[in-house]
């Protein structure tokens, strides 16, 4: 069962070390992430520094969250291993979204935007 909005077939779930969370803002940022359409979970494990998402990424896109992220003062990690995910997270999430729209042709028909050179 997931949030209206939400296919299972583009969930995607994430997991991102974050720095400048504290007690003041760590709240009122779960609970903005948690009203995005698209979003399907949100956490923050303080002792570890981790938010854990899971979101349709057809919807809504790492970029967008990280924009409420640095809303509230907080950010990502800035390690390595935090920005190879991050990277990888975002080349994840375009390639679903430009998979929903891509229209598969086959081999044995005629591929799109050519056209009919038979000499007549």
């Amino acid at each position: 069962e997931h949030r209206v909005g939400v296919k299972e077939a583009n969930l995607v779930v994430r997991n991102l070390r974050l720095c400048k969370v504290t007690d003041e803002n760590c709240d009122a940022l779960i609970e903005e992430i948690d009203r995005l359409f698209g979003i399907d979970e949100v956490s923050y494990n303080i002792r570890e520094n981790v938010i854990h998402l899971a979101y349709d990424a057809t919807h809504l896109n790492l970029e967008g969250i990280e924009t409420v992220i640095r809303k509230h003062g907080a950010d990502l990690h800035n390690d390595w291993w935090t920005h190879t995910k991050e990277s990888y997270y975002q080349f994840v999430d375009q390639n679903i979204k430009d998979n929903v729209t891509h229209k598969p042709w086959s081999c044995h028909a005629t591929p799109p935007n050519r056209h009919n050179k038979h000499k007549e």
